[in-house]
């Protein structure tokens, strides 16, 4: 399965900035082809990529004041290979965090999934957050944190991720956060989801239940949405003027115009109906 993902940012440089970007696809994903470009005027940015344990690639630089330009672009081929997972990885996942605080909610999640492990658990946290939450673009914080959405009952990507790693947490289970492209979504944007840790693999959850999760491609990973920001700066003033993101799903062999020979769009990779909710699929 191939698939194009792109973004686009536009930012008004307030001054001289300490900029760090998360827009790019992880180390790990099969890329057949990327562009990444950072243009103010007739000025090309260069930056420093680092990349964390997990390949999360950080693009870093200095940015001075003014209009500033980011497009990213790249075609994927194929799915991810699976990287062992070291145990310190895994205590890390299973320790509370800045907004999934599992201690908070450890009484709540002993009573409501008792008796239940492994993809039983999986599975009624998931369609727990599904059901109890309503998708809200526009009116959750970015500071709000699971315990915040519990009492609440809404949010959108991220505040959906951040109450199901809180709970599985709290079940003894380590989780995750990740933010990835993701095909068919609606309304469009960057996407968060949570990934749980099972007999050595880990599983992707999406409680919004908007995208089909065969067809992510992974960007970042942490332990919550302060690890995985698309955009953290420092030492000056950054707005957020324009910003697009896109990703869609090409047939195997299509031409790039996305459809295949009898001039159908490839819609069941990208078609949040077609994926069953209840079966472990991993992040690719």
């Amino acid at each position: 399965m191939q698939r194009v993902i792109t973004a686009e940012l536009d930012l008004d440089l307030g001054s001289s900035v300490d900029l760090i970007f998360q827009v790019a696809a992880a180390q790990q994903v099969p890329l057949v082809s990327e562009q990444l470009t950072f243009l103010q005027g007739d000025r090309e940015y260069m930056p420093t990529e680092i990349i964390d344990q997990s390949g999360t690639r950080l693009h870093r630089f200095t940015g001075e004041a003014g209009e500033l330009h980011v497009r990213y672009e790249a075609t994927v081929e194929g799915h991810t290979a699976s990287t062992r997972t070291s145990d310190l990885e895994a205590i890390t996942y299973l320790r509370p965090s800045r907004y999934c605080q599992s201690d908070e909610v450890f009484s709540q999640a002993r009573r409501q999934f008792r008796g239940l492990a492994g993809h039983d658990l999986i599975t009624a946290v998931s369609e727990f957050v599904a059901t109890s939450t309503t998708y809200t673009p526009g009116l959750s914080l970015g500071t709000d944190s699971a315990v915040t959405t519990l009492m609440t009952g809404q949010g959108v990507c991220r505040d959906y991720a951040h109450v199901v790693i809180a709970l599985l947490r709290a079940m003894d289970m380590p989780a995750r956060y990740a933010g990835c492209y993701a095909p068919g979504l609606e309304p469009m944007d960057f996407h968060a989801v949570a990934e749980a840790y099972l007999d050595g693999a880990w599983y992707v959850i999406d409680a919004t239940r908007l995208a089909n999760r065969r067809s992510l491609v992974r960007i970042s990973t942490g332990r919550d949405a302060a690890d995985c920001a698309f955009l953290s700066y420092h030492g000056g003033a950054v707005g957020l003027s324009r910003m697009r993101v896109d990703a869609w799903v090409m047939p195997d062999g299509a031409p790039e115009d996305g459809f295949g020979g009898d001039g159908m769009p490839e819609l069941e990779a990208s078609d949040p109906a077609a994926d069953d909710f209840t079966t472990l699929v991993q992040l690719s």
